[in-house]
């Protein structure tokens, strides 16, 4: 008994790496803690401190602003369809790619994930040039394509991962016992997958929701909410209502994280491999 208690003495962390560690967690969240006191300020001009008073008279302003659940519906409608297109070629992708081996798999895996890693300024001057080249305007559609670019890398690591724990020669059987391709696929694999598609799509549609730096070259005129909060930057008098939404895109972003986190609990040893 003294011995377990002084090995689990042994392996608490010290005091100052404890400090360290809070520490790091204040500096990142304390801005997020500003937005969500602020959207409650009573004072239209943002940031005076201390708060003088509460209200939720913002919140029902930014409800009843035309403007603001226009972006709102067009970044919704953008993040589903570039979430759709993501789980489509993704998923093709990760089922053509784990198993099998062949020349240049590598180089067609790393180019599924380049576009994740860039930076976006150089995605977005990369699908604006090429948009140019095919004579395609700035438009919705370009804002869906350009954000399922990097959308289909989220879809690919999990469905991937969950390709490689199940068992081959649960298909074989299928296979063997008459069954065509489309049948096994419905029947044996998407079960199998299901929850890691729903997880990467999830993800996806957040990543998408709030993408800002890759849309505001494949915009033109078409507003999404992260554009819409980057304008609001040049009018302090709406600082008020733009915490508000400010808030309102982190819980809404915040749902599908934390149902994915739960979805793909427990694959952390194999999630977003590439070998």
């Amino acid at each position: 008994m003294r011995s377990k208690t002084k090995v689990s003495n042994d392996q608490r962390a010290p005091r100052w790496l404890k400090a360290l560690a809070y520490g790091g967690l204040v500096f990142l969240h304390f801005p997020i803690l500003m937005i969500a006191i602020y959207a409650f300020n009573t004072e239209e001009s943002a940031f005076s401190f201390p708060i003088k008073g509460w209200t939720l008279r913002w919140f029902a302003e930014a409800a009843a602003r035309e403007d603001i659940m226009d972006a709102v519906w067009l970044s919704v409608k953008v993040a589903a369809f570039a979430t759709a297109i993501a789980m489509v070629l993704g998923t093709m992708a990760a089922a053509a790619l784990y198993r099998r081996v062949f020349f240049g798999k590598d180089a067609i895996t790393m180019m599924l994930i380049i576009p994740i890693s860039l930076p976006g300024i150089i995605t977005g001057i990369a699908l604006l040039a090429a948009f140019k080249m095919m004579g395609l305007e700035p438009s919705f559609w370009t804002i869906v394509i350009g954000h399922a670019t990097f959308c289909v890398v989220m879809v690919y690591n999990n469905v991937v991962a969950r390709f490689r724990r199940m068992p081959h020669s649960l298909v074989e059987a299928s296979m063997d016992l008459g069954a065509d391709g489309f049948v096994t696929f419905r029947r044996i694999v998407l079960p199998q997958i299901a929850t890691a598609l729903l997880a990467g799509g999830i993800l996806a549609f957040a990543l998408s929701f709030d993408e800002l730096i890759v849309t505001t070259f494949t915009a033109g005129h078409e507003k999404t909410l992260p554009i819409w909060l980057l304008n609001q930057l040049t009018r302090p008098r709406d600082a008020p209502i733009t915490n508000v939404v400010a808030l309102m895109i982190m819980l809404i972003t915040m749902i599908p994280i934390l149902l994915a986190y739960h979805l793909t609990k427990g694959t952390e040893s194999v999630a977003g491999s590439s070998k």
